[in-house]
């Protein structure tokens, strides 16, 4: 198997980061949740808990697509980032009180999607090379 461009090791990282971030608050969410729900009103700790397990799977098919080469990653790739996108700014408009780094917020967001579809590219690419490299029978 081939050595992953840096580009796309950057982005196995991110993905393996968020998924880990998404695995531990669903866990702690989980098993602080009496805590959690005499202190919460809403959201409870059962929406924190499955919101942490759904993007802590996606999270790990995600990064098995990349690591694996799949087509369908770059696919992938891109919709569990506009999704997660949403998800977190929905979170953070409707449950959290406001905070005053909302710009910072929207700029690491911002190049963090811009890098997640320079890459999408190159995935898309190297899936097309790879393809085009099998030798053909004759």
């Amino acid at each position: 198997m081939k050595k992953l461009p840096a580009r796309v090791t950057l982005l196995l990282w991110l993905v393996l980061s968020l998924t880990a971030w998404n695995a531990l608050s669903a866990w702690t969410s989980f098993a602080w949740r009496n805590a959690l729900n005499e202190f919460l009103s809403q959201p409870s700790a059962a929406i924190t808990t499955v919101s942490g397990a759904i993007w802590a799977v996606i999270g790990m098919l995600l990064a098995w697509g990349i690591w694996q080469r799949k087509a369908w990653a770059g696919k992938l790739l891109l919709g569990a980032s506009a999704g997660y996108t949403v998800w977190y700014w929905s979170g953070r408009f409707i449950w959290q009180s406001p905070h005053p780094n909302w710009l910072f917020a929207v700029i690491v967001n911002l190049v963090l999607l811009g890098f997640i579809l320079f890459i999408k590219k190159s995935l898309s690419r190297e899936a097309y090379e790879q393809k085009n490299e099998t030798p053909k029978s004759e």
